[in-house]
């Protein structure tokens, strides 16, 4: 058995090739092989948000604090809030991140393919962010 006690691995900024925004990332655990499942904790400030990005197996967000966007290609922008879980399906495009005035954030759990555990694409654009949930 391993444990990580909180606070004993250092936070990332987020790379600004992957995210817009201010992004902290937190790793919470990276076993080694044959495990293939990594997770962080990722805090996205207002405004910021991912790339469009896949993941080869799937990735799981568990959203703990705040109010954020997730878009999948071709479909509306959705608000996800505190307590939601996403899953993301192997293959599928998609970005997440903060809505514009509140922060968010979430547990990313994704499983890696001969290594790989994401495919990063383009940025998301204002226009596309900006577009936003569709109004009730």
């Amino acid at each position: 058995m391993e444990l990580k006690r909180a606070g004993s691995q250092a936070a990332i900024k987020g790379p600004a090739e992957w995210f817009t925004g201010q992004v902290r990332i937190d790793p919470l655990n990276n076993p080694p092989a044959p495990s293939r499942v990594s997770c962080a904790s990722v805090t996205f400030e207002p405004g910021a948000r991912s790339a469009w990005h896949t993941h080869p197996l799937g990735q799981t967000l568990v959203v703990t604090s705040g109010c954020g966007w997730t878009q999948c290609e071709g479909e509306p922008i959705v608000e996800i809030r505190a307590g939601d879980v996403i899953w993301c399906p192997p293959g599928h495009k998609h970005w997440h991140g903060a809505s514009p005035t509140t922060a968010m954030t979430h547990i990313a759990i994704q499983e890696a393919l001969d290594g790989v555990n994401v495919v990063w694409m383009d940025k998301v654009s204002d226009e596309e962010y900006l577009a936003g949930p569709p109004k009730a």
